[in-house]
Parts: structure tokens; sequence; C-alpha cells
């Protein structure tokens, strides 16, 4: 078996051969071809020129009565009349004669009487049947090999899903109760209430008599919105997995093709297949591909293909056709450059948020992707949540898995609470490398800053507290810090501020205790001024233009490339600089108040090169401030315990 596969590999069919084939069937035929002259002459003027000894070779065809002569190179001038270079390689002469005995006789007298040199030959002649043949050979090898290269691009059946007859076919794959179902709704884990929504559409199709008997009408369409990651498209093929109708799936990009009209053959195709199968849901993954509002930069020639699939999709949702008993689902989280007209009410009836997990989700998701894995009693999925603020359902996937394959390399019988924490320091800040040699100047300076950093977390009240700061390289950054972010749903200008300041803290400490500035803190710098910009044009949060905010959120495009003017452009660069400097100057004054503990912090860093939360707050005390999601949780497990028994 291996030796056929091998084999299989080793000659798999590539078009270019094809290609490669006819050019060298091309250029031989070329080579090949005789292409030199013919001059056809009578036997009179045939007897004069063969008693002068003109001809070479004599090839007599007996059924034919006809001599294919050979003129002598010599004689060719006086026998074709015309310039000898272009004659060809191989010039003859063709005779149509009475018969072949008087032939015969004539050529014995003039041997005898002339005495000539000319070498005669004699055949039969040739078939005509196998003329035929010969002459369309290369015509039928052609239409062979077309039909050969035809079968090849339709994957070797006719009228298949790769045959370029059938490029207007839609390309959705169907699942329906036959096949295995690989996900439900137990495997979602979160997103509450984006699962109750999913889960009533499904409701819709099993019994729509419950809810049309009160006059209601089963929505036509449900939008999935939400950052990459947080399980939309998991979402759908829950739905796959639990629906008793068929259900197609197929990504915006399947309609997109080169030749013209293709997009809305197949949406026409696709949404004819699931009238056939109504009542069945249809899933589009990332609509954005052919749902990108139409008219924007009018200047420029846009993909009029792209508009035409988007206004037949349109079309189908909802035009003079029915289609009942048929539900779009789509996903995207580029819900912004979608059309107007394709989010109104009777196409997408309901838009899904589907956002990133809080606490309880994320432990919730952990509980999920833990199932398959051989973890011990020090992985607890709770603590788990708490270290991963801001990951994605996607994230904590990857955490698992690679959590899994460091205890493996570590030659581990089980996946322990160090490996999961490896692998979130690994996903966050990238692969260690402490192969990259730094000097003593540098490692200083690195413990330096990211001690100002820590020093500035623990000290401001609304900074994100420090949970390991490190000054081993990872991936691009050569010292990296990990936080503990509030999840907070509104930040306020003090929240905004104080988080400014802490990351402004390593330039400060650099500054302060070195006497000199790196190119170090240039992503710091970059965070803080985009902080400081959004905070005056998006914000509202200068007392110079309290109140504004140029942002368009409705994605309406106006070709506007600044909706203010000059001077007010020039106001909003002199606020932000001035909301740094300010930050700036109180980032030095704090770690001027607290030059002791920094420095031990420092000191530490170039010792063990990693420090965590009891490191600073061995330092500096225990913070003075509680983090509002250790309040919110605290408040969840007194009401938890005040529930009442016959609860």
């Amino acid at each position: 078996m291996a030796k056929k596969n091998d084999t299989s590999k080793m000659f798999r069919f590539n078009i270019y051969w094809m290609y490669g084939i006819i050019l060298l069937l091309v250029a031989s035929l070329w080579f090949t071809g005789d292409n030199s002259a013919n001059k056809e002459i009578g036997w009179t003027d045939f007897q004069q020129l063969a008693q002068e000894d003109v001809f070479e070779k004599l090839l007599v065809y007996n059924k034919k009565n006809t001599i294919e002569a050979t003129v002598r190179p010599g004689q060719l001038r006086a026998v074709f009349k015309s310039d000898t270079t272009k004659l060809g390689k191989s010039p003859k002469v063709i005779v149509k004669i009475p018969s072949a005995d008087k032939f015969s006789d004539f050529y014995d007298r003039a041997v005898n009487e002339n005495h000539i040199t000319t070498q005669v030959t004699y055949e039969e002649g040739d078939d005509t049947l196998w003329n035929v043949f010969l002459s369309l050979a290369p015509i039928a090898f052609f239409i062979l090999l077309m039909v050969f290269i035809m079968r090849k691009m339709s994957g070797g059946a006719a009228g298949g899903p790769g045959n370029v007859f059938s490029v207007g076919k839609s390309k959705a794959q169907l699942f329906d109760k036959e096949t295995d179902k690989k996900v439900t709704f137990k495997d979602v884990a979160g997103l509450s209430e984006a699962k109750q929504e999913v889960e009533e559409i499904v409701s819709f199709l099993k019994n729509p008599a419950k809810y049309t008997e009160l006059g209601g009408k089963i929505p036509k369409g449900a939008l999935l919105v939400g950052p990459p990651g947080t399980g939309k498209t998991l979402l759908a093929k829950a739905v796959a997995g639990e629906a008793d109708v068929p259900f197609f799936s197929l990504s915006g990009s399947d309609f997109v093709e080169m030749f013209v009209g293709v997009g809305a053959s197949r949406v026409r195709d696709l949404f004819r297949q699931a009238k056939e199968k109504a009542p069945c849901i249809v899933f589009i993954d990332e609509i954005d591909a052919v749902g990108r509002a139409r008219g924007r930069n009018a200047n420029i020639n846009s993909n009029d293909e792209r508009e035409n699939t988007l206004n037949q999709l349109l079309t189908e949702m909802d035009g003079f056709g029915s289609n009942s008993g048929v539900i779009i689902l789509a996903a995207t989280n580029r819900a912004d450059v979608l059309d107007k007209a394709l989010l109104r009410a009777g196409r997408f009836d309901r838009q899904i948020n589907v956002e990133l997990p809080d606490l309880n989700e994320r432990k919730e998701i952990f509980g999920v992707h833990l199932r398959p894995i051989k973890i011990d009693n020090s992985v607890d999925p709770e603590f788990m949540a708490r270290q991963t603020p801001g990951f994605s359902g996607a994230d904590i996937a990857n955490v698992c898995n690679e959590a899994a394959l460091i205890a493996a390399r570590n030659g581990k019988q089980f996946v322990q609470k160090d490996d999961f924490m490896s692998a979130i320091d690994r996903i966050v800040g990238g692969l260690e490398k402490r192969s990259k040699i730094t000097t003593v100047e540098e490692r200083n300076s690195i413990a330096n800053h990211e001690a100002g950093h820590a020093t500035l977390s623990w000290l401001l009240e609304h900074a994100n507290p420090l949970v390991k700061v490190t000054i081993v390289p990872r991936g691009k950054a050569l010292g990296a810090a990990w936080y503990l972010p509030e999840e907070r749903q509104i930040t306020n200008r003090e929240q905004l501020l104080d988080e400014m300041c802490a990351t402004l803290g390593g330039r400060a400490a650099e500054e302060l205790f070195l006497g000199k500035i790196s190119t170090g803190a240039s992503n710091d710098l970059e965070r803080v001024t985009k902080q400081a910009y959004a905070m005056v044009v998006y914000f509202g949060m200068s007392d110079k233009l309290p109140n504004l905010n140029y942002y368009d959120s409705t994605g309406q495009d106006w070709g506007f490339t600044k909706p203010y003017s000059e001077e007010t452009s020039r106001l909003i660069d002199l606020e932000v600089q001035a909301i740094i400097n300010e930050q700036y100057a109180r980032a030095k004054r704090i770690l001027s108040d607290h030059i002791e503990g920094h420095h031990l912090l420092a000191k530490a860093l170039l010792e063990r090169e990693v420090i965590y939360t009891e490191d600073v707050e061995h330092i500096f005390g225990k913070r003075a401030w509680a983090s509002r999601s250790e309040e919110i949780l605290t408040q969840n497990e007194t009401k938890e315990d005040k529930k009442p028994e016959n609860a």
C-alpha cells in the first residue's frame, strides 16, 4: 500500500504537463514537417527533361500512374524557374503518366539512346483509407487531449462539483439528520444570551406552529456579530448538530470567482437547493466578503461582480419570491462595513452580539476544553479564568492545547498548573529567548524600566495590578510584564490617566535613575499616544475641547479626511501633549517618592530575572485598593450564601 501511495504522489497529474506536451508536438511538427516545393508537369515535358538526365530519382506509383521525381541539385533552377533558396529541402516534380508499361518502354529507350543515370523505384501506391486516417489523426488527437483535460478539470466526473461547466453551482456543504453530529450546544460554553437566541431559531424550525398560531412569523435571518475567536462559527456548528433539518454551510468567499456572473448564479443555486430542502438553515460565514456596502469610494472602479452577487443575495433573501422555511444565519466581525440593505428587518431580523467572555464564562469555557486533558488537582478553572482576562474562546482552547504540549515535552503524566501558566506566558508574551545576548548595561536598563512599571502599577489606584514581570527576552520584547486588568464596562477619566501614568513608568525610571533614555519605551509611547488622542478626539475628556466626538460609528463615509479644521487639529495636538506631559511628570514624582522600593525591585529582577505579586507586596505592602473584579465576585458569593434554603 505504501508503494502505491508513493507512486501516486510521484506521478500526480499537473495541468502544466499538458501544456508542455502540446508545445513539444507543435515544435516537432514544425521542425519535421516538409514544406518543400512541388511542381506538376506534363508527360511530354517530362520526357524531354528525363532525356537530358535532369532527374536524380524517380518513384513510380503503379496504381496511381504517377511519378514523383527528385531533381538533381544543379538542375533546380532550370526546372522550377525560381530562386533555389525558396524551394525547401527536397523539391519534387509530379508527373501523370499514361501507364507504368509505357513509362518502362520510354525509360529503357532513354537509357540506351541518351545513357541517363536516373534511379527508378516502383511502388503499388497509397491506400485511400490510410490517407484519410493519417489526415484525420492529428485532429482526433487534439480532440482526445481536450476531453482528457476537461475531465481532469472536472475531477474525473462529468458534471461533478469541479466541472468547468458547473462553475455557477453552489459550493455549500450540506449537513442533514443522517450526518454524524459532532458539535452540540453542550460543547458551547458561555455565550448564554447568544446561545439562547440560536436555540430559539432551532425551535422555530422544529415546532413552527407554536409560534405561528398567535399570528407571529418566523424570523428570516440572524446575524452573529463579534470579535474573532468568540465562537460565532462554533454556534453555527452547534445548530447543525442540534437541528433536525438540513443545514447548508459555506463561506462568503465561495461566491467570489474570477468569472463574471458566477457569484449571482451560485446565490440562485443555493436558494434553489434550500427551497427544495425547506425547512432548512443556511449558514454564510464571513459574509462581509460579499456583503460590503455598495457605493463607497465612487471615484474608484469597484468590484462590480461582488456588487452583483450582493444584489442577487438581497433579492433572494427578501424579494418577490417566497423563502418560507429557509432561515439564513451569517457571521462576521466587520458589521460596520456591511450594506444597510442587508441589515434591515426582513432580511436579518436579528443581530446577535457574541462578545468576549467575562470571568464566569471563561470558567465555563475552561471546563469544556479541560475535559479531554489529563490534569491533576493543582489546576483550578476559576484561577485560570482570572489569569486570562480579554481571552476569547479560541484563545482559551489554544492555552489548554499549549499546556498539554508543554507537559508532554517535559515528560509529565498529568498537565499541571505550572504548565498552564507557561502556556499563558507563551501566548501573551511569546517564546522565551534566553540565548539572546544582552550586555550588563542593557540588563540594568531593562530591570529599571520594568521595575518602574511594576512600582507605579502597584501604587496607583486604577492601574492594573501586577501579576508577573521578567527581564528575560520574549518575542521581540527585551522584558515583559503581566497585569490583571479590571473587567469593567465603562472607564472614567481617572482610570485612563492612571493607566497612562503606569505605562510611562518605564521611561520615567530610565530618566530618573539612569540619567538617559532608550528605545525600549517605544511601544509604551505608542500606546500612551493613542490613548491620549482617544481621550481628546473620541471620548471628549479634554479641558479645551470638552464633549466632542469626531468618530463616526455609523460607518457613513462622506469622503472627509478630518471632520475638523486645522486650528482644531493644532489644539488637539496641544491637548494630547499636555495630557502626556502631565502624566509623565506625575510618574517621575511618584517614583522619586519611592526610590528605595523601586531599587529593591530592580535588584530582585537582576538577581532572579522574574518577580511575582508576592515580591512586590513584600516591598510595598498590600495594595490599598481591591480590584473591582474581586469585589464583584465577593458580592456574588454573598448573594449565593443568602439564598433561601428552599430556593
